[in-house]
């Protein structure tokens, strides 16, 4: 009766450490544009226009915001631990600009080195200039209106 006691105590504890270690699995993610690397390289600046940019690699993720000469190709593959914020793996941008008439002029493909890493400060931002207390902003300007110092108007 004692071995298989100790047989079922190991049991459970394997038991407990599969379903404790599985939430550190890695989970993977796709966003954006999945692109097809034969179809990219396709597309030639002076040989294709809208129409067969559209046709080979469909819609693009989104337009140039000042007008329809740049389109762009968006996709990223994410990698994170259980609860941790995903970090991009792979990241590919593909711009293609198009001239005045239509036709392709620039073809530019850019990956995860064009990614900025913003990190917070904490509560605050932090800015140039003196720092002033909320009494010192609110009744700073008495006696410096018209004394030469705030810019008022000149004596005569």
């Amino acid at each position: 009766m004692g071995t298989t006691l100790r047989t079922g105590m190991i049991m459970a504890a394997s038991l407990v450490a599969l379903v404790a270690t599985s939430g550190c699995t890695r989970v993977r993610g796709n966003q954006g544009y999945l692109l097809d690397q034969q179809f990219v390289q396709g597309i030639q600046p002076g040989v294709d226009n809208r129409d067969s940019v559209e046709a080979t690699l469909g819609r693009p993720s989104f337009t140039g915001q000042f007008g329809t000469k740049d389109w762009y190709y968006f996709s990223r593959t994410t990698q994170a631990l259980a609860f941790a914020m995903p970090r991009a793996k792979e990241q590919t941008l593909l711009h293609i600009q198009f001239d005045d008439a239509g036709n392709v002029s620039t073809v530019q493909k850019t990956g995860v080195e064009t990614i900025a890493s913003i990190s917070p400060m904490g509560d605050t931002t932090p800015t140039l200039g003196r720092h002033r207390g909320f009494f010192q902003e609110l009744f700073g300007n008495i006696g410096a209106v018209g004394s030469g110092m705030g810019g008022g108007a000149p004596q005569q």
